[in-house]
C-alpha cells in the first residue's frame, strides 16, 4: 500500500513542481534573451532530460554487471519511445480538452437569442477560437501555423536521422563503435546552437481546415503565448530579480530529479507486486516514469494557452534523448540491441513517420497527435509477444 501511495504523492509533487519550473524558465528565456521557441526545445527540454541523462551516465559508467549497464541502454531507448508516443499524445488529449471546455464556455456566454446576429456571433466566435488557441472541432483544426510547423518538422527530420543511424549502431559491431558516441555530442551541439541562435519564431497563427487564419486569431494568440505569470517566488514583483530565477529553477529541477527517480523506484517495487515481468517494468512503465516531467510541462503550458511551447518541450527532449543518452551508450557499454530493444526502435521510427507525414500535409491536429498513443500499445503488444 506505501508503494501505490508514494507513486501517487510523486505524481503530484512532480506536477506541482513543473508548474513551477516551467514559471521559472519562461523568464529564464527572457533573461537569457533567447527565441520562445528555444525556451521549449533547449532551457525546458534540457533541464527536464538531465536528470534522465545523470541516470545513464551512472548505469554506464559504475554499472559492476552486464545487466546494470542494460539499464542506461533500455533508458536510453525507451526515453525516445515514450516522448514521440505517449507524451504527443497525451498533448493531444490534453489539447481536446481544452478545445472542448472553451467551446463549453463560450456557448454558455453567449446568450440563446445571439444566433439571429449572424456576423457579430461569426466574429465574435472567430476572436474566441484566437484567444483559445483554436476552434473546438479538435479532429480540424491544425494546431500550428506554417513557420512553426516547418521547425517542427526540422527538429523530427534530425531526430529521424539521428535515432536510425542509432538503431542501426546497436544492430551491427566493430570495433571503432564506442568512438562514434562522440559524434552524437556533436550532434546535440549543432542542434544546441542552431535553436540558441535563432531567434523568435514566428508569430503563432492558428489554421483552420481551409488552411486560413481566424480574423484576429494570429495576434491574440501571440498575446496569449508571450504573456509571463508572474515569478511564483516573487508573485508581487512585475519584473522578478534574477536570483529568484535561477533559484526556482534549480530547486525545482533538485525536486522533478528526486521525485522521479522515486516514482521509478515505487513501479520497479509495484510491477512484480501485480504480476508484471521485471523486463516488462524496465521497458514499458519504466520509460513513462523517466519521461513524466516532460509530460506535465505539456499538460501545463496547454493548459495556459502556450501549445507551441508545450511541442517545442517534447521535441527539443527527444533531440536530447537521441544523443547525449546514446553517445553515452556508446562509450561505455557494448551497445548491442536484443529482440525487444529493437522492436522499441521500430516502433520509434514508425510513430516519427507518421507524425512526419501529418506535419507534412499541414493536418496536425489534436486528434492526430492523440492517436500517436496507440503506437505505444502496439509496442506494448509486441514486447508481451517477444518475452513471452
Amino acid at each position: 500500500m506505501w508503494h501505490f501511495v508514494l507513486l501517487i504523492v510523486c505524481a503530484v509533487v512532480i506536477y506541482l513542481s513543473c508548474e513551477w519550473f516551467v514559471n521559472a524558465v519562461e523568464w529564464l528565456g527572457q533573461r537569457l534573451n533567447v527565441g520562445k521557441m528555444a525556451v521549449g526545445t533547449i532551457l525546458a527540454a534540457f533541464g527536464t532530460a538531465l536528470p534522465e541523462s545523470v541516470v545513464t551516465l551512472v548505469a554506464v559508467t559504475t554499472g559492476g554487471t552486464a545487466e546494470a549497464k542494460d539499464i542506461g541502454v533500455g533508458a536510453a531507448m525507451g526515453g525516445p519511445l515514450a516522448l514521440a508516443t505517449v507524451a504527443y499524445a497525451v498533448t493531444g488529449a490534453a489539447l481536446l480538452l481544452r478545445r472542448r471546455r472553451l467551446a463549453g464556455a463560450e456557448a454558455a456566454a453567449v446568450p440563446a437569442g445571439a444566433a439571429v446576429g449572424g456576423a457579430h456571433a461569426g466574429t465574435g466566435g472567430a476572436t474566441a477560437a484566437g484567444r483559445g488557441a483554436g476552434a473546438s472541432d479538435g479532429h480540424r483544426e491544425v494546431l500550428t501555423g506554417p513557420g512553426e510547423l516547418a521547425r517542427l518538422v526540422r527538429d523530427q527530420r534530425w531526430f529521424l536521422a539521428v535515432f536510425v543511424v542509432k538503431v542501426a549502431l546497436g544492430l551491427v559491431a566493430f570495433a571503432f563503435k564506442p568512438v562514434l558516441g562522440l559524434a552524437f555530442f556533436a550532434v546535440y551541439a549543432v542542434y544546441f546552437w542552431r535553436e540558441m541562435s535563432g531567434g523568435s519564431a514566428a508569430p503563432h497563427a492558428v489554421d483552420h481546415a481551409a488552411g486560413e487564419t481566424a480574423p484576429g486569431a494570429q495576434d491574440a494568440v501571440a498575446d496569449d503565448e508571450d504573456e509571463l505569470e508572474p515569478l511564483k517566488l516573487q508573485p508581487r514583483r512585475e519584473v522578478p530579480a534574477t536570483w529568484a530565477v535561477v533559484a526556482q529553477t534549480l530547486a525545482t529541477l533538485a525536486v522533478i530529479f528526486v521525485s522521479s527517480q522515486l516514482f521509478v523506484h515505487q513501479l520497479d517495487a509495484i510491477g512484480p507486486m501485480i504480476g508484471l515481468p521485471a523486463a516488462v517494468t524496465a521497458l514499458l512503465l519504466s520509460p513513462i516514469a523517466t519521461e513524466l516531467p516532460e509530460i506535465m510541462n505539456a499538460i501545463i503550458w496547454v493548459r495556459q494557452g502556450k501549445t507551441r511551447l508545450a511541442l517545442a518541450n517534447i521535441s527539443g527532449a527527444m533531440m536530447i534523448q537521441a544523443t547525449v543518452p546514446s553517445g553515452l551508450g556508446l562509450l561505455f557499454t557494448s551497445w548491442k540491441f536484443d529482440h525487444a530493444l529493437a522492436w522499441s526502435g521500430l516502433i520509434t521510427m514508425v510513430a516519427i513517420v507518421y507524425l512526419l507525414a501529418t506535419m507534412r500535409a499541414h493536418r496536425l491536429t489534436p486528434a492526430r497527435l492523440a492517436f500517436a498513443g496507440v503506437f505505444y500499445l502496439i509496442f506494448a503488444g509486441g514486447l508481451v509477444f517477444i518475452l513471452s
